[in-house]
């Protein structure tokens, strides 16, 4: 019983240690269509976790390329997909035991985002942001829920539909 408690009180702490919603002043680019679109990110933020939009993780995926208008049915995929499979430790609009999906393209690359997803073991041994949140998010690692590239796409396609 001791142990049960214990494990509880870890799982409580973990949740209510939370870190600044803040972002550092960056410019970046975010591709869609076939448009560049330069975004300004403003922000002062305490976090020690780099804005890179540049870096594309490591994984499979190497380019990505969101059409304008949103896939209304892939995102509704993606939003399942999350539901059934990141709710444990992702909120889509807040920090919980992960960081939220709100924003993400604001400081992540689609590629490093789907990356992630896919390949979490390779990224937090070798991706310096990946490591950098691993960090800032009290060495919770993620787990592998062995999600496959069409999956990672639906998701990455909910993302963009995401707001405040």
């Amino acid at each position: 019983m001791k142990s049960f408690s214990l494990h509880i009180a870890i799982f409580c702490l973990l949740i209510s240690m939370g870190c600044s919603d803040q972002k550092k002043p960056d410019k970046n680019t975010i591709t869609i269509g076939n448009k560049k679109k330069e975004k300004k990110v403003e922000s002062t933020n305490s976090s020690s976790v780099p804005i890179m939009l540049d870096n594309k993780g490591i994984g499979p995926i190497k380019s990505v390329t969101f059409d304008e208008k949103i896939n209304q049915d892939l995102a509704d995929k993606g939003a399942q997909l999350f539901k059934s499979k990141c709710v444990a430790c992702h909120k889509a609009t807040q920090k919980f035991i992960g960081p939220p999906m709100v924003g993400i393209y604001e400081k992540r690359s689609p590629e490093w985002v789907m990356n992630m997803i896919m390949n979490p073991d390779e990224m937090l041994k070798k991706d310096p942001v990946a490591i950098a949140l691993l960090k800032e998010y009290n060495n919770t690692i993620m787990l592998d829920q062995n999600i496959s590239e069409d999956e990672a796409r639906a998701m990455a396609e909910w993302f963009r539909t995401l707001t405040d």
